[in-house]
């Protein structure tokens, strides 16, 4: 991968070209998965394309099929692997926002057991149902988002 797809600032795009060490599970031509040094959990693992993009939809189609094939061998790869894990956590936190903290788009696989101390908080009022309509109108926005980025036509109700 030619070195003009990478950031000078990104730690991903470091590890891509071979400047920053890291502990590979998997390598090819489109993406890397690593152990993260900060896991959550032992095994917790990072999948992340050689090409630079800070958000998933910068990157094509292509690539991103790549990432979640190898993640999903990955997880496969963990529930069949030493030591035990009951389940796997499959995160992306895409932007700032969400919690992004490697301004590089990727997928985290973080190993889980009952009762690990991980999870997620929900905010106030989580759990209150909105209706029909409410749910019908953002339907509705993001069916319109979908046209203006992509051909394809899509219908819900």
């Amino acid at each position: 991968m030619p070195t003009s797809s990478q950031t000078a600032d990104c730690i991903f795009c470091a590890i891509v070209v071979g400047d920053a060490p890291a502990t590979f599970v998997y390598r090819d031509d489109v993406v890397m998965a690593f152990m993260d040094i900060r896991p959550v959990q032992p095994g917790h693992l990072l999948v992340v394309p050689r090409v630079h993009a800070t958000l998933i939809p910068e990157l094509d189609d292509a690539v991103l099929a790549t990432m979640w094939s190898v993640a999903t061998r990955l997880n496969r790869a963990l529930r069949a692997g030493a030591p035990s894990v009951e389940a796997v956590s499959v995160y992306v936190a895409d932007g700032e926002a969400a919690g992004q903290e490697i301004a590089h788009a990727h997928i985290h696989l973080i190993p889980r057991h009952a009762h690990d101390g991980f999870g997620f908080r929900f905010p106030p009022g989580y759990g209150a149902e909105p209706g029909h309509a409410e749910l019908q109108a953002i339907a509705d926005q993001i069916r319109a988002g979908i046209q203006s980025t992509d051909t394809s036509e899509l219908s819900g109700s």
